[in-house]
């Protein structure tokens, strides 16, 4: 069993209680970014649930040219430091090349490795080098097992504050598959193991240049992971999904989610009070 990564007052792994990542896809507005933060921070302190704040300066990996990006990294990160002073909430965020790791390691708590991106060796040595606490997500092309080389890389750049993210595998076009089995086989790592509940379930390219997603198997999937033991859940959420600028078909109702945490935290109370 891993040693708990530290993040603000929020310890993730090594048995402690279950912890939420969310936030909508993207920052869409300033507005919106701290008003998705505000009432994240509201739930999950009603359910006692420990809250890391994610949204994305730029989502760089988007099929369609046309497609919103985000307001980008100078805005972007401006945004999330205001989000961290106004709501006093850790946030993580996602990078996309090497150039951007300096000023996001300024301001984040979590730097994150987009699946696509988790076999960019130069990527992640340079991430783990900042000491930072990194968030890898696991490539939809990776076995689980296969992970432990990617770890490898992390960790060999003298960061101890490495996490895993399961986020589906391709299961033929436009379609992905979640194997619970992953996430024990991820944890023999010993680092923390979260499960992404959103784009578990998202369709890639199903929507004619964008994505599609099935938001109704969420509770399905995160109920199935927390029983297998893992250490956090990631779900992207957002107040009006079928407005969102970015994977609003695989996002969550933030008017659900207190629901979901409660039932969260019960299961993961019966798996950890049996280990």
């Amino acid at each position: 069993m891993s040693n708990p990564v530290k993040i603000g007052d929020v310890f993730i792994g090594k048995n402690k209680p279950l912890v939420l990542i969310a936030g909508p896809c993207v920052i869409e507005s300033e507005k919106h970014c701290i008003k998705m933060a505000k009432e994240l921070k509201k739930i999950s302190d009603s359910v006692k649930v420990p809250f890391i704040f994610k949204s994305s300066y730029d989502k760089a990996n988007r099929m369609n040219l046309r497609s919103y990006r985000g307001p980008g990294l100078k805005e972007g990160l401006k945004i999330l430091k205001k989000v961290k002073k106004r709501v006093g909430i850790p946030v993580l965020t996602d990078i996309h090349t090497q150039e951007e790791i300096e000023q996001v390691a300024a301001v984040v708590d979590v730097i994150q490795i987009p699946a696509l991106l988790c076999r960019q060796t130069d990527l992640i040595m340079k991430a783990a080098k900042t000491k930072k606490p990194l968030n890898i997500k696991k490539g939809q092309f990776i076995s689980p097992w296969d992970m432990k080389y990617i770890i490898g890389k992390a960790c060999s750049a003298g960061n101890n504050k490495v996490m895993v993210t399961e986020r589906g595998y391709s299961f033929g076009y436009n379609n992905l598959v979640s194997d619970i089995r992953s996430l024990p086989i991820l944890a023999a790592n010993n680092v923390p193991v979260i499960f992404d509940a959103t784009h578990s379930l998202q369709l890639p390219g199903a929507g004619a240049g964008s994505s599609g997603g099935q938001s109704e198997f969420i509770p399905y999937l995160a109920r199935a992971a927390v029983g297998a033991g893992c250490d956090a859940v990631f779900i992207e959420t957002h107040d009006n999904p079928s407005k969102a600028f970015c994977d609003g078909p695989n996002m969550f109702k933030i008017g659900n989610l207190k629901k979901l945490l409660d039932q969260l935290t019960k299961i993961d109370r019966i798996v950890k009070n049996s280990v």
